[in-house]
């Protein structure tokens, strides 16, 4: 016997003749297993599609439907990345560790901002019995912690069972300037906004460059692609030919439009002719008691969203035509679903930029009419109102976040010609988000293990839709299912749902809960709490249950105050100095020092050549940032509040050679301090009048400004061209002045 622990079944002789060889087996997929093509949208609501009402142009996912199937009680967890765990693993959200977004952890089974490795992934079943596995877009279930170049990668795509990966990490991106990762680095566009680039165009691009990698090598293997686009999440951007398509369409306003998707929605048959409309949402205003600039604002923020949606069916309609292309459309099982229903995010009058939301900073429509064309393009950063997001989620009430139907039911379209008899059938059977999963791996012939390498498995919690594909009345195999997000909670039985709206902070055993006869009132609108109160005390004492089952528990409301870890070992907030030395890649929103809504101090050991000049330190873009850089020989620091760009230079020229230059920000309450220093002399300073809570979603460079340029003063990436040596960046404890914190970081540097 060999001295190795490879298994080996042949025979092992002192020569190759008298040994017998042993060739360990390929894993082959069942025979007529299909190919599967997962298309997830982001914040797409049950109306946004043409095939479910809309108005908007969707021609390819249309006539996926018509060729397929629609799913009009199809469920999801009213959140991102909640909903996309759920995708993949065929568990709930609270069980694998996905309470929320992958942004926040808090310390509890149900926050990790991860997948718990006790529940594999499709991608790792599939990727184990031989097919070929690809993802494509947003993943947004790492913690943000962990998406630097630094990793840990144990939870990036291609650890959790993609064989390739092209897309970003986080939860949204620029279109127009994006944070791209290819497998486990990092990558900067090909393009810009100036060569036509956008990116779900390069999405598409990659997706169809896998798949010819793929089908030229493996022509008879198997694939599992997930495609989960960027859009229609904001930021709202569209190429300028998208946008000049829907000018003026949505004058009309909000009333006019909703009630015209309604009606379609009855002539097409997802909904019942007897729904009842839902009423406006507390906060929507009639469309005729809005200004005209309220109204000029919410409609091109409106057309900015549309434009965005058709220009990703188009890419859509690229994908499957690459597919026939190849001559596997037939034999591919496509889904096409929304992760959650229309954003609430830009509030009641919608925001230039969405941060404006995060930041609780309220839009002025008067004065952002000022820049209604450079909405949808790369100098915005928008999403839409309210009033547009209730008709996106037409005829429900509510919102992304929310657990009644505006933010949990959403489109669902299957496609797979070899598979479905019932061609531009609708299906009702209730369904939820885990139920996908399941599906794929019945088709498969792939089974759930107990165990997957060496870890125990978590019980799959969905039910596979397969046995609904060809039979229209068959009833649904669900027996229940609960919801909850933020507080928020909800749970279907038998054709029912219980219903709560939170409030943060208040006493969730004091909130109301409604209590709706789902299979006969979609929209929600007919509570019957009062007049079947036994039926909902047994309903909320059954949503209490699931809870404990599902590790829903501890209830928890807390939102932004979870975005940053708490410093703790092993994180890269560990310490409240920061140390980054070049030549370094960008860094990730929440991998890097988070500079919003505190004192900070950074300072740069450079060496410069005459002349030179260029970024030391920017984070953020350029609708909200700062920027730390060199030009025409002066320090320049940049605080760019939502384009109101407030700016400091050195009083002198800077020194030639080694220097130490550095920007000291002390906050005072809402407002700060900025004070510009070379080798630790003050050279000038200025007052900012709002310190931004968050300062966008877009990350930090050293050396450099390399996606959206967070000042108007340079162009990007505007490279450091003297040598860069380190950057130091301190973050003094609440409480403490920043003097002294700047004494313990000029000490670390061994400057002081």
């Amino acid at each position: 016997m060999p001295a190795t622990l490879e298994p080996f079944e042949g025979t092992i002789g002192r020569t190759h003749q008298d040994s017998t060889p042993w060739w360990p087996e390929i894993p082959v997929p069942r025979e007529g297993s299909p190919n599967v093509l997962v298309i997830l949208l982001d914040d797409t609501g049950f109306a946004h599609f043409g095939c479910y009402g809309s108005t908007i142009a969707t021609p390819n996912v249309d006539r996926l439907a018509t060729a397929g199937l629609r799913y009009t009680n199809f469920h999801t967890t009213a959140l991102c990345s909640p909903t996309r765990a759920c995708l993949l693993t065929g568990r709930n959200h609270h069980t694998v560790g996905m309470r929320s977004v992958s942004n926040m952890r808090s310390g509890f089974p149900h926050l990790r901002g991860h997948i718990t490795k006790h529940a594999a992934t499709v991608a790792e079943l599939l990727s184990d019995e031989g097919y070929g596995t690809y993802c494509v877009g947003k993943w947004h279930l790492t913690p943000m912690a962990d998406t630097s170049a630094a990793g840990p990668f144990d939870q990036w795509p291609l650890q959790r069972g993609f064989g390739r990966f092209y897309g970003f990490l986080g939860g949204e991106t620029d279109q127009f300037h994006p944070e791209l990762t290819i497998d486990n680095h990092h990558v900067e566009a090909p393009a810009g906004p100036d060569e036509g680039y956008h990116l779900s165009e390069d999405l598409v691009d990659q997706a169809i460059g896998f798949l010819h990698d793929d089908r030229s090598v493996y022509p008879d293997r198997p694939f599992f692609m997930y495609l989960a686009f960027g859009a229609t999440h904001a930021p709202h951007h569209a190429p300028a030919e998208y946008l000049a398509k829907y000018r003026g369409r949505f004058d009309e306003g909000w009333d006019v439009v909703r009630d015209q998707w309604f009606a379609r929605q009855r002539e097409l048959g997802v909904i019942p002719a007897d729904t009842v409309l839902a009423p406006r949402n507390p906060g929507v205003l009639a469309w005729g008691d809005l200004s005209d600039n309220e109204r000029a604002l919410a409609c091109r923020l409106q057309e900015a969203f549309a434009a965005m949606l058709e220009h990703t069916d188009t890419q859509i309609g690229r994908l499957v035509e690459a597919l026939d292309h190849l001559g596997v459309l037939d034999d591919t099982l496509i889904m096409v679903l929304s992760d959650n229903g229309a954003s609430q995010e830009g509030g009641p009058t919608g925001v230039l930029d969405e941060m404006k939301f995060f930041n609780f900073v309220p839009e002025d429509p008067d004065t952002a009419v000022e820049r209604l064309d450079e909405i949808g393009g790369p100098r915005s950063h928008s999403n839409y109102p309210w009033g547009w997001a209730q008709v996106g989620n037409c005829p429900m009430r509510w919102y992304k976040q929310n657990t009644h139907g505006g933010g949990v039911r959403d489109p669902l379209v299957v496609h797979w010609p070899n598979g479905i008899t019932d061609r531009g059938g609708i299906r009702d059977q209730f369904h939820h988000i885990t139920d996908i999963t399941p599906t794929i791996l019945e088709l498969a012939g792939v089974e759930t293990p107990t165990d997957y390498r060496g870890i125990p498995q978590l019980p799959v919690a969905g039910t596979s839709l397969a046995y609904t594909l060809n039979d229209p009345d068959v009833a649904t195999r669900r027996e229940v299912q609960y919801f909850e997000m933020f507080g928020h909670r909800a749970i279907w039985a038998d054709g029912w749902k219980a219903v709560t709206r939170h409030e943060p902070g208040a006493d969730y055993d004091e909130e109301a809960w409604e209590l709706f006869h789902l299979d006969a009132d979609i929209s929600e609108t007919n509570d019957l709490s009062a007049v079947e109160p036994e039926r909902l005390r047994t309903m909320v004492d059954l949503w209490w249950a699931e809870a404990e089952r599902h590790g829903v528990l501890p209830l928890d409301d807390r939102t932004v105050e979870l975005f940053r870890d708490a410093t703790r070992p092993g994180s890269p907030h560990a310490s409240r100095t920061y140390r980054y030395r070049t030549p370094i890649s960008h860094l990730p929103s929440g991998s890097s020092a988070g500079l919003g809504n505190r004192s900070f101090a950074i300072e740069a050991r450079i060496q410069r050549p005459a002349g030179a000049e260029g970024v030391l330190v920017a984070t953020g873009s350029a609708n909200v940032g700062l920027s730390l850089f060199v030009q025409d020989d002066r320090l320049v620091f940049d605080y760019n509040i939502f384009h109101d760009h407030h700016v400091v230079r050195s009083e002198l020229p800077l020194p030639v050679g080694e220097c130490v230059l550095g920007v000291h920000f002390n906050r005072d309450g809402a407002t700060g301090t900025a004070t510009l220093l070379v080798d630790g002399s003050a050279v000038g300073s200025m007052e900012v009048p709002f310190v931004v809570r968050m300062l966008g979603s877009a990350g930090m460079d050293i050396g450099r400004d390399a996606y959206s340029p967070v000042s108007e003063l340079y162009q990007g990436p505007f490279p450091f061209e003297g040598r860069l040596d380190e950057v130091v960046i301190h973050l003094p404890e609440r409480g403490t002045s920043l003097e002294d914190a700047v004494v313990a970081m000029r000490a670390e540097m061994g400057t002081e």
